[in-house]
């Protein structure tokens, strides 16, 4: 909870420099930034690395635990990343009122392709954080029903797959409405909109039908003192992947990554490192 506070007054601090910022990258919603971090006197005119693309969950930043310290961490290993703000968040452009599970699968393939067309990286990982971890499976999925090249392996945490349950229920977070007919938005904690069109797309998703499609190695970590996204969620994705993935369960972790951050960073860096 203290954390969303902190993420919407970095929306504040930062709202009056989005319309001047230059974008290498743009989604449905405008003009998405994004952080490149690169392993300690790595050469990009010379060298090739691994890169993994991060994102993070609803309300939440590339700037927002556990972004930071997992880029930290796999640049100390050789492993290049990119972390980026879904549009409406941090400072990308857009606004979370008209935010959707679709519009955030096109940000991350439009991440994709950016980081796909960067010469010196020689793989691509995802890694999904709550929101963005269902964002991660399902662009996978939809990559591998496309005939495309696939990321390489990928990293759930506390996948938030109980967001369509939530809509379907009419309750987010402490906000409640009618599923059927949901007004203009809602306010999570007063101050968090969500759209009529996310409360209503989210309630059709095909979260585990599209993600299932993915043919590549997945690590699933959740926290067992994660009051947010419940433990079913990372569960029936260990199901949808039967053969090809693990799901690491990490004693007394929360939803937000803040107790046992450097286990779950090391999980994270140890997956990526042995990637065939």
């Amino acid at each position: 909870m203290k954390q969303l506070f902190l993420t919407f007054f970095l929306w504040v601090a930062t709202a009056c420099t989005l319309s001047s910022r230059d974008f290498e990258v743009h989604g449905p919603q405008g003009g998405i930034a994004i952080k490149v971090s690169l392993p300690e006197h790595f050469n990009p005119e010379t060298d090739r690395c691994p890169m993994v693309v991060l994102m993070h969950g609803i309300f939440a930043s590339k700037d927002f635990t556990p972004m930071p310290a997992i880029a930290k961490a796999l640049a100390r290993e050789g492993i290049a990343s990119v972390r980026f703000d879904f549009n409406g968040h941090g400072k990308s452009e857009g606004k979370m009122q008209d935010m959707t599970v679709e519009k955030e699968i096109a940000d991350a393939m439009a991440v994709y392709d950016y980081v796909k067309s960067l010469p010196y990286v020689s793989s691509v990982g995802f890694l999904g954080h709550s929101q963005g971890g269902v964002i991660a499976s399902m662009t996978a999925g939809r990559l591998a029903a496309q005939g495309r090249e696939v990321p390489s392996r990928m990293v759930l945490i506390a996948p938030g797959a109980v967001i369509k349950e939530a809509c379907q229920g009419g309750k987010f977070f402490n906000a409640r409405f009618d599923p059927a007919d949901p007004p203009e938005f809602i306010r999570c904690w007063g101050f968090m909109k969500l759209g009529r069109e996310y409360l209503l797309s989210t309630q059709k998703l095909d979260i585990f039908g599209t993600a299932e499609a993915y043919p590549g190695k997945v690590r699933i970590l959740h926290g067992t003192k994660d009051s947010i996204v419940p433990m079913w969620c990372s569960e029936r994705y260990r199901e949808i992947y039967p053969d090809r993935s693990e799901l690491i369960t990490v004693e007394g972790e929360n939803h937000t990554i803040t107790r046992h951050l450097g286990k779950v960073t090391d999980l994270v860096v140890e997956f990526f490192k042995t990637a065939e």
